[in-house]
């Protein structure tokens, strides 16, 4: 069990030393709201999660970049 908390602790160390760029933020919090609303309206489930996720990630970036 230690270990478990010790590798948990490294993981969170190691994304507060990684700074997204703004964009990367807002890309990934953007993702994040829609994948949610996708999931409470039944449109994403545990099984399809990811390739969602990823699909929504890429689309908004690409949009983003656009601009």
């Amino acid at each position: 069990m230690a270990n478990k908390i010790v590798n948990l602790d490294q993981k969170v160390k190691t994304s507060e030393e990684t700074k997204l760029s703004p964009l990367d933020e807002i890309t990934l919090r953007t993702t994040k709201e829609i994948v949610i609303k996708f999931i409470e309206m039944g449109r994403c489930s545990p099984g399809t999660f990811e390739e969602v996720f990823t699909q929504v990630f890429n689309v908004i970036k690409k949009t983003l970049t656009k601009s």
